[in-house]
């Protein structure tokens, strides 16, 4: 009998699986867990942003003198209270925030989904939220890189200047030292981005970043992946520079995975095609029609993969439990 494809077990599950991720504003979050939104759809995952949950609006922050990224201006009692009734297959009315004007609209229904994602400033801050999620991930680029990603994102999005982008960047920096950055403590992953080793011109034109993905070790795998590049491919097809180098982290008991530059795409067909298979009847579309993949998108199949595997550890132990 063969056995049931992530998506067949996710979707017959009565359980939520809730991933935190974590960091600064405009740090790339949404980046890292987009492959697994793009693998199973809409039907099975959701995303809750963390800003909804800001217990001011701007004009109200500006009088108060407090940035979002202070724990006091975000209600994360509600949060933890809203994502414990989703876990118990409740519906909530969740909050809405609206970043063109920095208000709030009307709240609106929100029901459980089979995989519900947290994102935003203070998903590991407190010990409540901690406990609700099943895999957690913090987003941790270099200052320069949040800087380049930060001014980009609100000028062309939010009407900002980049002096304004600037201004806000520093006024926010001592709470980000103090109440954003020590999460990275309590992630099973954390990413670290750096401007490409290739030069300025590969991460500011061509988007290509050095990425080091930092994991905790794995205590069981459920999937056979094969996590392999295919060097026959590499030495045939790739004519740009790649760089891929495992090492340890003794301070952090994790191990670090780090990858730069652009890879041709067929030399990891073998880990697209295994996420593939996972996610159903759909074909994988996260890479279609790329010639060239880089470190960033490999480091979210990565990702990908230890999400999906994590959930299949959970959902045997809770089957084993059942059967105890």
């Amino acid at each position: 009998m063969e056995t049931p494809m992530f998506r067949e077990r996710i979707s017959a599950s009565s359980s939520v699986f809730v991933i935190g991720v974590a960091g600064d504003s405009g740090s790339g979050k949404t980046t890292f867990t987009r492959s697994i939104r793009e693998i199973f759809g809409d039907d099975v995952v959701a995303t809750i942003t963390l800003d909804d949950y800001h217990r001011y609006d701007r004009r109200e922050r500006r009088a108060l003198g407090i940035t979002p990224l202070h724990p006091g201006a975000n209600n994360l009692e509600l949060l933890a209270g809203h994502v414990r009734t989703l876990k118990g297959g409740g519906t909530i009315l969740k909050p809405v925030y609206n970043h063109d004007n920095g208000t709030f609209g009307p709240d609106i229904p929100f029901g459980p989904c089979r995989v519900l994602i947290l994102e935003g400033l203070h998903t590991l801050f407190t010990r409540e939220l901690r406990g609700l999620l099943d895999f957690s991930l913090f987003v941790d680029p270099d200052t320069d890189v949040k800087e380049l990603w930060k001014v980009r994102r609100d000028m062309q999005r939010r009407g900002y200047s980049r002096a304004e982008v600037l201004a806000e960047m520093e006024e926010r920096r001592p709470d980000y030292e103090r109440f954003i950055a020590p999460q990275r403590d309590h992630a099973d992953v954390i990413i670290r981005i750096s401007r490409s080793t290739l030069g300025t011109e590969a991460s500011e034109e061509c988007n290509i970043y050095r990425v080091m993905v930092c994991q905790k070790k794995l205590l069981a795998r459920m999937m056979e992946i094969g996590l392999s590049i295919d060097l026959g491919e590499v030495f045939m097809l790739c004519e740009r520079p790649f760089l891929f180098e495992y090492g340890i982290i003794p301070d952090r008991a994790m191990s670090s995975l780090t990858l730069d530059g652009e890879l041709n795409a067929s030399a990891i067909r073998k880990l697209v095609r295994t996420i593939g298979d996972q996610a159903g009847p759909e074909k994988l579309r996260i890479l279609s029609n790329r010639h060239y993949v880089t470190a960033t998108d490999i480091a979210e199949l990565i990702i990908a993969w230890r999400i999906i595997n994590r959930w299949c550890v959970l959902d045997d132990r809770m089957a084993g439990d059942t059967k105890g």
